[in-house]
């Protein structure tokens, strides 16, 4: 049977919309995969590329929300444009919001919400900081309830005490009488925290460079100086090791 012409014509327009109608066809578990491929690059752009599309797909997914989260607060890190970071933080911060509402008994959907807030601190004013400073408190607490063999979680515990407690008494009592309190925190629960995240996963760079830290800043310079440089022999494995790594260096400069 000849086709008129017309039809031929009309062939590779219907071919182009077939092609460019919901995607490429893929699955979220496959574009997940792919958008991975760009996640342990800390390509968080082309890993975007891939996620967003599984959103489409699977809206009420919390782990590719958590994982988009992630993204955009890697886009923040790499900006230098406050503004442009506070736009990111937004973002991240939507994102963790709706897994934990998809998935409340999810420890690492409260543990995205304690990083969020986290890597927003130095955005805020002085009475947003002790506010997010709460709420990290009571995130990564939730986090650590819900599955206390989370090493990530119980790292960002101690971080938590390291910076809470670095306030130093003045500072904080002048800060909490405007602002309202923070939980107790001291360096001692932050070694707690920082040992248990190494017990659970020995493999991790920062976990010993931030108990080495806080070593530090409790005086017992020889085991500081023991923990930090263990933990800069380590690969980097993480988006922020290297910056975790380089306050180790600066550390070990003081412990002379």
């Amino acid at each position: 049977m000849k086709l008129p012409p017309s039809f031929k014509a009309f062939i590779p327009a219907l071919s182009f919309f077939l092609s460019c109608g919901t995607g490429s066809g893929e699955t979220a578990e496959a574009l997940v995969k792919q958008g991975n491929v760009y996640d342990l690059k800390f390509n968080p752009t082309e890993a975007l590329k891939f996620y967003l599309p599984a959103e489409q797909l699977e809206p009420k997914n919390a782990d590719i929300l958590e994982r988009i989260a992630r993204q955009y607060r890697h886009q923040m890190a790499d900006t230098p444009i406050v503004k442009e970071k506070i736009r990111l933080s937004g973002l991240a911060m939507s994102y963790a919001e709706r897994a934990v509402v998809l998935s409340p008994k999810d420890s690492n959907a409260h543990l995205s919400i304690a990083i969020c807030h986290a890597k927003s601190v130095d955005l805020y004013s002085s009475k947003e900081k002790m506010n997010a400073m709460r709420q990290v408190k009571i995130s990564v607490d939730r986090a650590i309830t819900l599955d206390s063999g989370n090493h990530l979680a119980w790292y960002m515990l101690g971080r938590w005490h390291q910076r809470v407690a670095g306030l130093g008494g003045i500072k904080r009592f002048v800060a909490e009488m405007a602002y309202g309190e923070l939980p107790k925190a001291s360096f001692e629960d932050s070694v707690k925290c920082f040992s248990k995240a190494i017990r659970l996963n020995s493999d991790r760079s920062p976990y010993y460079v931030d108990l080495g830290i806080t070593y530090a800043l409790i005086g017992n310079k020889e085991i500081a100086r023991k923990f930090i440089e263990k933990g800069l022999t380590l690969p980097s494995t993480g988006k922020d090791d290297p910056e975790t790594k380089k306050r180790g260096e600066e550390t070990l400069k003081t412990l002379k």
